[in-house]
């Protein structure tokens, strides 16, 4: 099976990567931009037969390792189920 983590800035947290992406777009002519928030994916494969632990370890390192809780989310999507 894999995991898809999606690891994105809380809203209230300052995205000065976001921002200077922003500013280039609209220097390219790219006015229609509102926003740009950047963030990180990362794909891991499990080998499991145990889906619902799978699922648990992967929402632990998620919150432990990949992410920073005190600045960030993530959502976690299963595929190859």
């Amino acid at each position: 099976m894999k995991a898809r983590i999606s690891v994105r800035l809380k809203p209230v947290i300052l995205d000065p990567q976001g921002k200077a992406v922003l500013r280039a777009a609209r220097q390219m002519g790219f006015h229609e931009i509102k926003s740009v928030r950047i963030g990180k994916l990362i794909e891991l494969e499990i080998e499991t037969e145990d889906k619902e632990a799978a699922q648990q370890r992967i929402e632990e390192l998620s919150h432990r390792l990949l992410s920073n809780p005190l600045m960030e989310t993530y959502d976690v999507d299963w595929t190859g189920d």
